[in-house]
């Protein structure tokens, strides 16, 4: 049963990564952190861009009457480049394995176990990691991602 979600929209440029993330406001899920920045600038020599970890993004949530997880899913038509996200520092529930944020991707588990006893609310930090390879071309030539990411807390 779906309880409730936040959303935020990411523009990301390559060439300038960048991504904006604007909040929204649900009654069980709050993202904390306004527009954000990530530019991929540099890489080795001889090598591809290096990845670029934005974690100045928080997400809180409530505790349920019932076990509950936390799954993610993102809407970016078009999408040129990589965008992962991993929750860190998780304070109610325990931490899946970092998600690759896909076009029409299917809700993935990104916390799960959150107990229903306990603190009336648990959050976490959100860790993006933006990455690109030179095959992938840059955002002048392919356009920006811009991803709405969804994040949606249910009964476990």
């Amino acid at each position: 049963m779906r309880k409730s979600f936040a959303n935020f929209a990411m523009l990301v440029l390559l060439g300038g990564l960048q991504a904006f993330v604007t909040p929204v406001l649900a009654q069980e899920i709050t993202v904390n952190g306004g527009n954000q920045t990530v530019s991929i600038t540099t890489g080795t020599p001889g090598g591809e861009p290096l990845p670029v970890v934005n974690t100045s993004t928080t997400l809180t949530y409530r505790k349920q009457s019932v076990i509950a997880k936390i799954t993610v899913g993102t809407s970016c038509p078009g999408q040129s480049f990589t965008l992962k996200v991993l929750a860190v520092s998780v304070t109610k529930g325990v931490a899946a394995p970092e998600v690759t944020l896909t076009n029409g991707m299917p809700a993935t588990d990104f916390i799960t176990s959150i107990p229903k006893t306990g603190a009336a609310t648990g959050t976490c930090t959100l860790q993006y990691t933006a990455s690109s390879l030179f095959s992938q071309g840059n955002s002048l030539d392919e356009g920006n991602d811009v991803h709405t990411v969804t994040y949606t807390i249910l009964a476990q």
